[in-house]
């Protein structure tokens, strides 16, 4: 089956460029020009696999359109833009992208890491497990657990919406809990060949990933920084 990819860029220019070497590879490919385009065709038309996303809309804000976006689904996400600047890429990534590419950029290198995000995708589906699930805290109010194969995080009965990236994350710092692990191994294990950036983009994603399972993400008790060294799981049982 093709992979449906969706180009979102003012330029008409650059999203012909992008078409025409994706749908070479093989990808279904459908356009957008603005953000309020976008939410009106994942309301209407559903979601595609993976999309590409510009910063600069005429409509709204890029930003603004990942957040929407995120709200509701966990399509993976690469931005691309101008816009080089150190605290625009960390935006990009704090707002949900999965990946940042500036422009101008090579057509194979988006090619790569967009094989880079499905080859993460399907690992994410396909993992395998000895243990299914794995009790990352427990306690009087709810017990968070992470179900590898199914590819879920719950907290009691309600389920906590993970982007691929940062489940990956999860399962990587589960695999040894109590173990640091390095940005540099964070990136190889999770990123594989696809990133060619800054390793600070682990740190976007476990922030993200913190917001979302640690009860006080600003004091957190489960993925613990160990300063000059890495990441850390600690279980609370």
């Amino acid at each position: 089956m093709p992979v449906n990819l969706m180009i979102v860029d003012e330029d008409a220019e650059v999203r012909g460029a992008l078409r025409a070497a994706m749908e070479g590879e093989g990808y279904d490919v459908s356009e957008a020009r603005e953000g309020e385009d976008v939410l009106a065709r994942l309301r209407d038309s559903g979601v595609p696999d993976v999309m590409i996303v510009e910063l600069m809309l005429g409509d709204m804000d890029g930003f603004d359109c990942i957040r929407e976006i995120r709200r509701d689904h966990d399509v993976p996400i690469i931005v691309i833009s101008a816009r080089d600047d150190t605290h625009d890429v960390v935006a990009a990534l704090e707002a949900g992208a999965d990946d940042y590419v500036t422009k101008p950029f090579e057509i194979k290198e988006i090619s790569a890491r967009m094989r880079a995000l499905r080859r993460r995708a399907r690992l994410t589906a396909e993992r395998e497990s000895a243990a299914r699930e794995l009790v990352l805290e427990s306690g009087p109010e709810s017990t968070l657990i992470l179900d590898r194969d199914g590819g879920a995080v719950r907290r009691g009965s309600e389920e906590i919406r993970l982007t691929i990236t940062e489940f990956r994350l999860l399962c990587e710092l589960a695999e040894t809990p109590g173990r640091v692990l390095s940005r540099t191994v964070l990136l190889e294990r999770v990123w594989d060949e696809g990133f060619f950036g800054d390793e600070r983009i682990v740190d976007v994603h476990m922030r993200r990933l913190r917001t979302k399972i640690e009860r006080d993400p600003s004091s957190p008790n489960l993925v613990v920084t160990v300063r000059g060294l890495g990441y850390r799981l600690d279980l609370q049982r």
